[in-house]
């Protein structure tokens, strides 16, 4: 491989901790040290940490350090989950729209179906107000939903994790088009057109024989700054620049520049964006009267009921409406109920839905309830989700009809 990188003693230090499991394990010790820091008696002092200002102001880049970790370090992971769909559409499980087409329409309706709940919720208590949050139930997060397959999935067909995994990666591109479209409130034309400069700089030396990262990276920040400036959320640049890599192998080189960047880049986003990110997110107070008033918030139901129950109807509904009336089938190896588990772990919202739910709303009382509902909810899928998964596992495969049989 010719393309240069620079030294990686800690790069490898953490790809020891950020396998599929370690990686969920270290997101879910973030969230809870943040949320046991900000339900304690020194409280005030995680406030004051998240709420911290730094950062160039004549560029308007003084943020706090909650707004860098959403903002700048997410980033880092968007740019991993656009090297994974550029992977995924032009060799991976996308490149054949046949054999994709059954859980696209999945993550279609896992999507469609809890947004419908949320709003449906929100109106049903009277606070039409709250449907700017309606997207929050709408996200997958991969890492979590890969991370409790691999544990309490062992002995299920691997056909079932390549489902969930393209199931997932769509779910991932139609959150990055809402976060896009629907939290984008003002463009500014000149910024925006200098951050698709830069991408495409970013886009012509990623495929130069030798790629020096000491020019690659300040391209990237570069496009990020632009993009932070042109009021698109600046997490889009980094699905940008990953869709930039080369998905097919160039220069004579071994394998594609896309397992190249992603086994590079993702260690830094697993072990120190996402981890950080989920620190300064989950921290929602629930102690004292902040509980009770979260309970009384129509928003942490409509997540809730949208995450659990919405993810669920849509995916299994959806794949079942497709498979029964269509002739797309899934794979000879699993079926509906396999399906299951699934579903419930696609309700797992986490990093993308605490995402949203902080784009969703300005003020605390709805950002704090969509919080909760996230963290329930995930909570709750997760648990469901591995329950299933060990009852799907013991259950003798030849017990049930294949899903694809035609009808």
């Amino acid at each position: 491989m010719t393309t240069s990188v620079p030294p990686r003693p800690l790069n490898r230090l953490l790809r020891r901790l950020t396998d599929g499991v370690t990686g969920g394990v270290v997101l879910l010790i973030a969230a809870v040290l943040a949320l046991a820091w900000a339900n304690s008696p020194w409280s005030d002092a995680y406030r004051a940490l998240a709420g911290a200002a730094f950062g160039p102001a004549a560029l308007h880049l003084e943020l706090s350090t909650a707004a860098w970790a959403s903002d700048g370090l997410l980033a880092v992971f968007f740019f991993v989950v656009g090297v994974d769909l550029k992977h995924e559409l032009a060799a991976g499980s996308l490149r054949h729209p046949r054999e994709a087409a059954v859980p696209v329409l999945a993550a279609v309706g896992g999507m469609v179906v809890p947004a419908a709940i949320f709003a449906a919720v929100a109106l049903g208590a009277g606070e039409p107000a709250a449907l700017h949050g309606a997207a929050i139930p709408m996200a997958t997060d991969i890492a979590f939903a890969l991370a409790v397959l691999a544990v309490f999935g062992r002995g299920l067909p691997r056909a079932l994790r390549l489902f969930l995994l393209t199931l997932a990666v769509v779910d991932d591109l139609l959150a990055i088009v809402v976060i896009a479209v629907a939290y984008t409130e003002h463009i500014s034309g000149p910024m925006l057109a200098g951050a698709l400069a830069a991408v495409g700089v970013f886009g012509l030396v990623v495929r130069l024989r030798r790629a020096p990262w000491w020019l690659l990276l300040p391209v990237a920040v570069l496009a990020w700054g632009f993009m932070h400036a042109s009021g698109v959320h600046p997490t889009i640049a980094g699905v940008l620049l990953g869709f930039c890599v080369p998905a097919v192998a160039i220069h004579g080189e071994p394998e594609p520049r896309t397992h190249r960047y992603d086994e590079l880049v993702r260690p830094w986003s697993a072990g120190v964006a996402l981890p950080v990110f989920a620190f300064f997110a989950a921290g929602v107070t629930l102690v004292g009267g902040t509980a009770s008033a979260v309970g009384r918030e129509p928003v942490f139901y409509a997540v809730l009921v949208g995450l659990l129950a919405g993810k669920l109807i849509g995916v299994i509904g959806t794949t079942a409406l497709v498979t029964r009336f269509t002739p797309l089938r899934l794979p000879a190896s699993i079926g509906l109920r396999d399906l299951l588990p699934i579903g419930l772990l696609t309700g797992i919202g986490f990093t993308v839905a605490l995402l949203i739910a902080e784009l969703s709303f300005d003020d605390e009382p709805h950002r704090s309830a969509a919080k909760a509902g996230v963290l329930g909810a995930s909570l709750l899928a997760g648990a469901l989700g591995a329950f299933f998964l060990r009852w799907d596992a013991r259950r003798p495969r030849a017990s049930h009809p294949p899903a694809q049989t035609p009808a």
